[in-house]
């Protein structure tokens, strides 16, 4: 592969990411709204996952499902066009340029490598959402008025480095959550390619041919629910720690360490996992259509770049 067609195939991949992101955002948002709804202090007990959204739906109208859709949206849309761009220049140079099959291994690695770097890029993004998504109307200060206002006040109230709280268990989430799913994966998908040739006797050519969408879903939600499985309670510490401070300005968390002790205490080993159900829920037809979009998207862009 030249130089010329490496830029292609490393833009091809972002492209088909961001698309993949923007499109689960636009289709699983309300069930993520009320997976993060950290909000049980202020409002009755949701009894499960449908009174919740009858219930939000009731309070706050539709608007409420969609508390937090805009950085969403552009934190969807940006992590996953970065996370496929990073994770194929780290693919690329293990596999020396495509030269040499990647093990599971490698493929952690490369996944590990481009979930760390993504974390770093959008934090922040992260960090607005999950405010906006807690706020209510029963909020013991000023609600934000929107995106722009909640980086405004976020900067004005806590300064810069409030957009990084969390950075810890959010790279420990992004690296072991990406790295397990996509290493699951991969080797599931050379599993299911493997399986097709020695079905029909011969070699169908590319991955392409062989797989189809619904292929790409049964991976895409098998893969998710291994990384959820292993790396849930790191999503409950982040979340936790990047709830807006109350009226007089001090956290409810200071760090990660004080999650980890608070939620032992008072919840136990469950406390880790509250909310799981809806995380499943959401995330396994979320993983399902984002690699359904990013496959399909991505192998149009090669047939385009062939075509050319």
């Amino acid at each position: 592969m030249s130089a010329l067609d490496r830029r292609k195939w490393e833009w091809e991949n972002a492209t088909a990411g961001a698309i993949a992101g923007f499109a689960t955002v636009a289709a699983m948002h309300p069930l993520d709204v009320v997976l993060n709804d950290g909000r049980l202090t202020n409002l009755p007990t949701y009894k499960n996952t449908a009174h919740a959204i009858f219930t939000i739906t009731r309070l706050e109208g539709l608007r409420g499902l969609y508390a937090g859709f805009y950085p969403a949206v552009l934190g969807s849309t940006v992590s996953w066009g970065l996370y496929f761009f990073f994770y194929g220049r780290a693919k690329q140079r293990y596999s020396k340029n495509g030269t040499q099959k990647l093990s599971p291994g490698l493929h952690l690695a490369s996944a590990a490598e481009a979930g760390a770097l993504v974390s770093l890029c959008t934090n922040p993004i992260w960090v607005i959402k999950t405010r906006l998504q807690l706020e209510t109307p029963l909020h013991q200060t000023r609600p934000y008025s929107g995106l722009y206002d909640a980086l405004r006040t976020i900067l004005k109230e806590e300064g810069w480095s409030a957009l990084y709280r969390g950075i810890a268990p959010s790279l420990f989430l992004q690296v072991s959550h990406g790295a397990v799913q996509f290493m699951v994966y991969e080797e599931l998908r050379k599993f299911v390619v493997e399986f097709k040739c020695k079905e029909s006797n011969k070699n169908l050519g590319s991955d392409a041919k062989l797989l189809d969408s619904v292929d790409y879903a049964v991976l895409g939600a098998s893969s998710k629910l291994a990384a959820i499985l292993m790396t849930y309670p790191f999503q409950v510490i982040r979340a936790r720690l990047q709830q807006r401070p109350n009226r007089d300005g001090i956290p409810r968390y200071m760090d990660s360490w004080h999650v980890v002790k608070e939620t032992a205490r008072f919840e136990g080993f469950r406390g880790f996992y509250k909310g799981i159900t809806p995380s499943i829920l959401k995330n396994l037809p979320a993983a399902s259509i984002t690699f359904v979009v990013y496959e399909n998207v991505l192998n149009l862009l090669r047939l385009k770049r062939r075509n050319d």
